[in-house]
C-alpha cells in the first residue's frame, strides 16, 4: 500500500480535486476563512463526499514545513507512486499499447532539490513523460514542497522509487528502451542526437551530473550547447530543453 502524503496549496490542491479526487483521503481546510478559493475547495470536496477537519492556520503551517499552505491541505494515497516491480508492469503495458505510442520515461539520477524535482515533474508531465524514475537513496522524494512546485503533475504522474537505477536501466535495455543522458563531456549535441523511438532519458545531480556507473550504462550521451560565459543550466531547466527536443522530433516523425 502507498504511504500517505501531504499535498499542499490552493493550485495543488484544486488540480487534485480535479483530476484525481479518489486519492484525497482527508482536506484539512483554513475554519472561518474569507479567501473564496479556500471556500470554492471546501464545497467541491464536500461534494465528493471527502472528509473535511477544519485547522488553524497554525495547524496547518506545522503540518506543511516550509511551503506555503494558502489555507488547505490535503491527505492523499497515492496510486501513481510505483516500486520496481510497479514500473516494469507499466513499461511492459505501454510498450503493448494500442496506440503504438513510443516509451518517454525521465529518470533523475540523485537530483537532491525538491524545488528541482517539481520543476522537472511539472516539465515532464507538460511534455506527455509515462514515469519518472528516482533513486531510493540519496535523492529528493515527494513532499509538500514538490507538490506545490509541481503544480498538479505529482498528483497525476507515474514516479517510481528504485533501489538501484543501473539495474534498472539495465532491463529497460531489454525492452528496446535507450538510454540517453546529458553531459558536458559528450562529443555529439542534443540536436544531433536521434531521439525517435523509445527513450529513457537521463539527467545527473545538481553541480555534479551523473554518476560513472549510470554514465557507462548510457546508450548515448548528449550536450546541451554553451554559447554564454556560464557553463551548465541549472538540472530543471535542461530536463526541459532535452525533453522539448524530444518532443520536436517525434512530431517530426507523425504519419
Amino acid at each position: 500500500m502507498s504511504k500517505a502524503q501531504y499535498v499542499t496549496g490552493l493550485r495543488a490542491v484544486e488540480q487534485l480535486l480535479a483530476t484525481n479526487a479518489a486519492e484525497i483521503r482527508r482536506l484539512y481546510a483554513e475554519y472561518q476563512t474569507a479567501n473564496p478559493r479556500v471556500e470554492a475547495v471546501i464545497k467541491k470536496a464536500q461534494s465528493a463526499g471527502i472528509d473535511i477537519q477544519a485547522a488553524n492556520r497554525a495547524r496547518l503551517a506545522q503540518m506543511s514545513g516550509e511551503v506555503r499552505h494558502q489555507g488547505v491541505i490535503a491527505e492523499v494515497q497515492r496510486s501513481t507512486t510505483l516500486d520496481e516491480a510497479g514500473l516494469r508492469t507499466l513499461v511492459e503495458q505501454r510498450l503493448e499499447a494500442a496506440d503504438g505510442k513510443p516509451l518517454l520515461l525521465l529518470v533523475l539520477d540523485g537530483v537532491q532539490d525538491p524545488h528541482n524535482l517539481g520543476a522537472c515533474m511539472r516539465t515532464a508531465d507538460a511534455a506527455g513523460v509515462d514515469a519518472i524514475i528516482v533513486p531510493r537513496h540519496a535523492a529528493a522524494g515527494l513532499s509538500p514542497t514538490v507538490s506545490k512546485v509541481a503544480a498538479g503533475a505529482a498528483e497525476q504522474l507515474p514516479f517510481a522509487t528504485v533501489g538501484n537505477l543501473n539495474r534498472v536501466l539495465g532491463w529497460l535495455a531489454d525492452y528496446g528502451v535507450r538510454a540517453v543522458g546529458t553531459s558536458d563531456k559528450a562529443d555529439s549535441s542534443l540536436f544531433e542526437a536521434d531521439l525517435s523511438g523509445s527513450v529513457a532519458l537521463v539527467m545527473g545531480r545538481e553541480h555534479t551530473g551523473l554518476s560513472k556507473g549510470i554514465t557507462s550504462r548510457c546508450d548515448t550521451l548528449v550536450s546541451l550547447p554553451m554559447e554564454g560565459v556560464v557553463s551548465s543550466l541549472n538540472v530543471s531547466v535542461a530536463t526541459g530543453v532535452c525533453l522539448y527536443e524530444i518532443v520536436r522530433q517525434r512530431a517530426l516523425h507523425l504519419p
